[in-house]
């Protein structure tokens, strides 16, 4: 939700940013014109309601018949006035919060454009492989899994449909190294560790941002009323609803471990091969309560902390700055990290990270007291693991012999295997 005093004293800000977004940009009058209906039916009802008050009084105040049926006439017929006046200010506020609940958050330093208008910030990790010179082609992930007998998609499929795998040995036990590193590497950082409900309530699911353009991409369970989750942030966000929280010792900083599952409805004929695009998943991520004037540098602790995953697993890769119109609705600020994919000659996200400032907080009614009063927090998350991390560790370790080497960082994790081959 959007802060509507300031929409309506920096109206351009508000403005910039849509555009910036490629969004609807007269949206932003369309929300000040029903603020002000807003403000101005619940003055015209409370000043009636007000009048109403004082003819009731003067009813028990009358000094004859004939008074008291004149204040009883002019009562009711106030009171007619109130109910009406009343329902003229409800649907205004109704329709400032629908029209409010479409905007999208304010964008703080992200770049213009869609989705090719990133900025790349830098290259991370080792250069990417130069395979020729090593005098062999790559396979891609699913060939490499399936060759090593640890993915399978095939069965997958014939089980739930397309887009689902089965993980087996050493492949589950890769998933697993991955988001047992990024618990150990939140927790030395502060973060208390979770696991959380991946069905939610359409309250809680809408407060963090995700019922907007993409709402098709999510799981609904209508018998129940409830969401299926893509992301643990959705929970964490939800963990504090309706509460104040005491930041006064620093940021509240959670790590939620999860399934996550996606219907990934727009991605028709998009990375339809193997496990980089598909609907059911693991991930561990990060998230943050923290004060407003705190969140900027709490988003660069994020990336960091993304960061030295990736040089744990030793993966090359890059940051990018995501461009305004390529944000989900509750972020003002996102960097991805992206992995190289050499079988396909690209980078592949494989973390994010967003800055989503008092947005979902609003939303949520999640507050801090400070000075005697309350306020918003801010709110922040962070993917440290998932299993399409997978993808690039297979592809950017295998061997000529279709074997893979396992990441020095995860071989603890991994019961000091240090390649893995197909099993006998």
């Amino acid at each position: 939700m959007i802060d509507l005093r300031d929409l309506r004293e920096n109206p351009e800000r508000y403005r910039d940013s849509q555009r910036a977004r490629g969004a609807d940009v007269d949206l932003v009058d369309r929300i000040i014109d029903a603020d002000e209906a807003r403000r101005t039916t619940l003055a015209t009802f409370e000043s009636l309601r007000a009048e109403q008050k004082v003819v009731s009084r003067s009813v028990g105040k009358a000094s004859s018949p004939q008074e008291r049926e004149a204040a009883l006439a002019q009562a009711k017929e106030l009171a007619e006035r109130v109910r009406g006046a009343q329902a003229e200010s409800d649907q205004a506020a109704a329709t400032l919060d629908e029209l409010a609940h479409q905007f999208q958050n304010v964008i703080e330093g992200a770049p213009s454009g869609g989705e090719e208008d990133y900025v790349v910030l830098r290259h991370e990790g080792p250069q990417p492989r130069d395979f020729a010179s090593e005098g062999f082609e790559p396979a891609d992930h699913l060939t490499l899994g399936e060759g090593l007998d640890i993915i399978d998609t095939k069965r997958g499929a014939k089980v739930s449909g397309s887009r689902f795998y089965y993980l087996k040995g050493a492949g589950m036990r890769l998933e697993l190294a991955l988001m047992t590193a990024a618990l150990d590497k939140a927790t030395e950082h502060g973060f208390i560790p979770m696991t959380t409900p991946t069905l939610v309530s359409p309250q809680v699911m809408g407060g963090t941002g995700f019922l907007g353009l993409h709402a098709d991409e999510i799981y609904y369970l209508p018998a129940d009323d409830l969401y299926l989750t893509g992301t643990s942030e959705v929970a964490l966000a939800g963990y504090h609803t309706d509460e104040i929280l005491d930041l006064e010792e620093g940021p509240k900083r959670y790590l939620g471990w999860s399934t996550c599952y996606r219907r990934e409805a727009g991605a028709a004929g998009k990375d339809t091969r193997g496990i980089i695009r598909v609907h059911q998943f693991n991930k561990a991520e990060m998230f943050a309560y923290v004060r407003p004037e705190d969140a900027a540098a709490e988003h660069e602790r994020l990336l960091a902390l993304e960061e030295e995953m990736l040089h744990l697993v030793g993966l090359p890769y890059r940051v990018i700055d995501t461009a305004a119109g390529d944000l989900g609705s509750s972020a003002a600020r996102k960097f991805d990290c992206e992995a190289w994919l050499p079988t396909q000659n690209r980078w592949m996200e494989v973390t994010s990270t967003s800055n989503c400032t008092t947005y979902q907080a609003r939303r949520l009614q999640i507050r801090e007291r400070r000075d005697g009063r309350t306020s918003p927090v801010a709110t922040l998350n962070g993917t440290l693991a998932t299993t399409r991390w997978i993808v690039a560790l297979l592809e950017n370790n295998q061997q000529a012999d279709g074997t893979v080497v396992v990441p020095e960082g995860l071989r603890p994790y991994m019961g000091g295997l240090e390649v893995i081959t197909p099993r006998p």
